[in-house]
């Protein structure tokens, strides 16, 4: 059963947020998301997220990066203009290999971090332009919101809520802006 209504229920501390958040999913109440002004080490886990497969895709990229690299390589410096650069024979790739050693590094790297980062912004559906979706500014600075969609128990949490710690706990009626 769906209803109308979230709470937003405020806090000032980091470790607070944590045993509230560990409090709330104890008894079985919904968290649809928590704003944070910054990363918080180990919610993710109290709310019981799966892990994230980003260090496999950062992986990926890096092979990609370099596989890249040797195919630049070799074709730039060995089939299409091949140099004699300090007595080295530009015959094979492989008799020139050692000397390639820092741009297969440097393009791995290239590659894993910029399209990680293009990963990362498509995922979080963070594009140009787009409005910041935060229900309160003040998770921008420093305190810690958690949202909770009600299913007639509002008394009860709200009685939850101010035992864990909340700092304020206001309901409000959900509509497409904080959906």
């Amino acid at each position: 059963m769906s209803s109308n209504q979230l709470i937003h229920a405020l806090y000032d501390d980091d470790d607070v947020l944590l045993s509230a958040v560990k409090s709330i999913r104890d008894k079985n109440h919904h968290i649809e998301e928590v704003y944070t002004p910054f990363p918080v080490h180990g919610l993710d886990k109290v709310l019981g997220l799966d892990e994230t497969r980003i260090s496999i895709m950062a992986f990926i990229y890096g092979c990609i990066g370099f596989l890249v690299s040797i195919l630049m390589m070799n074709y730039i410096m060995i089939e299409d203009w091949p140099q004699n650069i300090g007595g080295k024979p530009s015959f094979s790739y492989l008799e020139n290999m050692p000397a390639f050693v820092p741009i297969m590094f440097e393009m791995t790297v290239f590659f894993a971090a910029h399209l990680m980062v293009i990963t990362f912004y498509l995922r979080s559906k963070l594009w140009p332009f787009k409005e910041a979706e935060n229900p309160n500014p003040l998770t921008t600075d420093d305190k810690f919101l958690i949202k909770i969609e009600l299913q007639d128990n509002e008394e009860e949490l709200n009685k939850l809520l101010k035992e864990t710690g909340a700092i304020d706990v206001t309901t409000i009626e959900k509509n497409e802006d904080n959906e």
